[in-house]
C-alpha cells in the first residue's frame, strides 16, 4: 500500500503542475486532482483490504493542503456590520410597523362585529 499510495501522490503532484498559482484555490479547477488523489487512496486502500481513512492517506491529504492550499483560507470573505445609519433604520421599521398592525388588527375586527 505505501507503494502504491507513492503513484497516488505522484500522479496527483503531476496534474498539480498543470494549475497555476492564481488558480490554486478555486475548486472547479482543484476538484478533479484532489478528487483523483482521494479516490485514488480510496480505492487501493479497499482493494488491498485497508481501512480507509489510514494515517498513511490522511498524511498524503493533509501534505497536499500544506504544499499547495494553506493560503485558501484566508480567501473567505470577511463580514461587517452595515453603517450605523442602515443598522438603525432595521432597527426601527419594524418596531413602528408592530403597532401600526395591532392597530389595524383591533379596528378592522371591530368593523366584523358591527357587520354581524
Amino acid at each position: 500500500y505505501t507503494d502504491i499510495t507513492q503513484h497516488c501522490w505522484d500522479y496527483f503532484v503531476d496534474l498539480m503542475r498543470n494549475v497555476t498559482t492564481q488558480e490554486l484555490c478555486e475548486w472547479k479547477v482543484i476538484s478533479k486532482p484532489y478528487s483523483e488523489l482521494r479516490g485514488c487512496l480510496e480505492t487501493w486502500a479497499d482493494r488491498l483490504k485497508y481501512s480507509y481513512p489510514n494515517a498513511l492517506a490522511e498524511q498524503y491529504i493533509l501534505e497536499s493542503h500544506h504544499r499547495y492550499f494553506h493560503n485558501c483560507t484566508l480567501e473567505h470573505p470577511v463580514y461587517f456590520d452595515p453603517p450605523e445609519d442602515v443598522l438603525l433604520a432595521m432597527i426601527i421599521a419594524p418596531i413602528c410597523l408592530i403597532p401600526f398592525l395591532v392597530t389595524l388588527v383591533i379596528w378592522r375586527s371591530k368593523d366584523g362585529k358591527a357587520q354581524a
